[in-house]
């Protein structure tokens, strides 16, 4: 059953302003996500009625923390069906998680000649921190190249693969193509290389029903701020064995078991990865979004992003002047990025703005795929399940509109 954007759109007091006069078209959903009345309320509900510090008190309030923050926990395991919720931790974004995976997993299992495989389209998450990785141990970094159709060229991950290989990790999906990566299949290959697979889901879990033993990869990451959830809360699961293998990514309390002068040891999973006091209203307000997102039905959600993109395409092809970036076919999220000949990004994104039209512009913290892309950057359109076939329809006349602008001086 198609979802009902319009009706969903009363959840989101932010949709109703106007800018610049008009009323606010927000296509920059893949930057961050509009939060919903039912998430904020939440988090303003913790904070009214029930804040405490949480697994440090006996007293009423501290409990019932406690059981919001670990709910929380669970309302996220079962988002992604991880098999236990003690191995989904918290963290303040994906970028943190990429940092923690790399660190405490990274630096105590990779040597010098072992290889890391990425690919072109990465976000620099999933690029700096091997660079750190490789830097400490000697291990080496390979990239998997995009086809002409700017899909993964599996032929060359293929051939990358090799006895050395020890990380395979790339994003479910592309924040600049859109593109849905096929992560089952490149973690049946990676695990029969002898390496472990990483998702990066910063981009997929908001948009695409994930199931991380049907994926097959050893640790997952997502944001909660691009899934109608707050700022400053993430998740990364990982399997239960490996993260009981690593080592602590800061030390504090809560993360140990017993502490001397001299010397520590360390608490179980999950407590073990979250030093000091969390976001807790933050996590507790990402379990709402989790629930408000099922709620309407990841599928139906993903439905709705692949029918206006499509639809946005159409529209879009028949402008002269325009370059578009990203596959054709069902692979791909609600994420067009593009460019009008001769005009610099910024000042497309400046001159839909005066018409009250949000997007992105830049190069989206992916230089690595620019370059490869020939450009310096570009504007980037992301949906979400609240934008419309008419908000897509002003959108294209104002990229028109502008296009024309700019050709009376070139």
């Amino acid at each position: 059953m198609p979802l009902d954007s319009l009706r969903l759109r009363q959840d989101f007091p932010i949709l109703a302003r106007q800018i610049n006069g008009k009323p606010l078209i927000y296509f920059d959903n893949a930057a961050s996500s509009q939060k919903p009345k039912q998430v904020v309320e939440t988090m303003l509900h913790y904070y009214y009625h029930s804040h405490a510090n949480v697994h440090r008190g006996a007293h009423t309030l501290s409990v019932e923390a406690t059981d919001l923050y670990e709910a929380a926990r669970g309302k996220l395991a079962r988002f992604i069906n991880a098999p236990e919720a003690e191995s989904v931790i918290f963290t303040r974004n994906t970028t943190e998680a990429m940092n923690l995976i790399a660190y405490s997993w990274g630096m105590e299992n990779l040597k010098a000649g072992d290889e890391i495989i990425i690919d072109y389209a990465e976000h620099h998450a999933n690029i700096v921190p091997w660079h750190f990785v490789a830097a400490k141990t000697g291990a080496v970094i390979k990239a998997i190249k995009l086809g002409r159709d700017f899909r993964l060229d599996m032929t060359d991950f293929e051939a990358l693969l090799s006895k050395r290989t020890r990380v395979v990790s790339v994003a479910h999906m592309s924040n600049v193509l859109g593109v849905i990566h096929p992560i089952k299949s490149l973690a049946q290959k990676a695990h029969d290389a002898g390496a472990i697979m990483i998702a990066d889901g910063a981009q997929a879990a908001p948009h695409v029903k994930v199931d991380v033993q049907d994926l097959g990869v050893d640790f997952y990451t997502l944001s909660g701020h691009k899934m109608c959830g707050p700022t400053g809360a993430g998740a990364l699961w990982g399997k239960a064995e490996l993260l009981r293998g690593m080592p602590p990514f800061l030390g504090g309390g809560e993360m140990i078991r017993k502490v001397a002068i001299d010397t520590s040891s360390y608490a179980d999973i999950p407590n073990r990865f979250e030093a000091g006091t969390p976001n807790i209203a933050e996590a507790i307000a990402l379990g709402a979004a989790a629930d408000y997102l099922e709620s309407i039905g990841m599928d139906a959600i993903f439905e709705h992003d692949q029918e206006l993109t499509r639809y946005a395409l159409e529209r879009l092809k028949t402008l002269e002047g325009l370059e578009l970036y990203g596959p054709e076919g069902d692979d791909r999220g609600g994420i067009i990025p593009f460019n009008i000949k001769g005009v610099h990004p910024h000042d497309v994104a400046t001159a839909l703005d005066q018409e009250g039209i949000a997007i992105r512009a830049g190069h989206h913290c992916a230089q690595p795929l620019m370059k490869h892309l020939g450009v310096q950057s570009t504007a980037r359109a992301s949906f979400y399940f609240y934008n419309s076939f008419a908000e897509v329809d002003k959108f294209v006349e104002v990229v028109a509109k502008t296009r024309d602008f700019f050709a009376q001086f070139a």
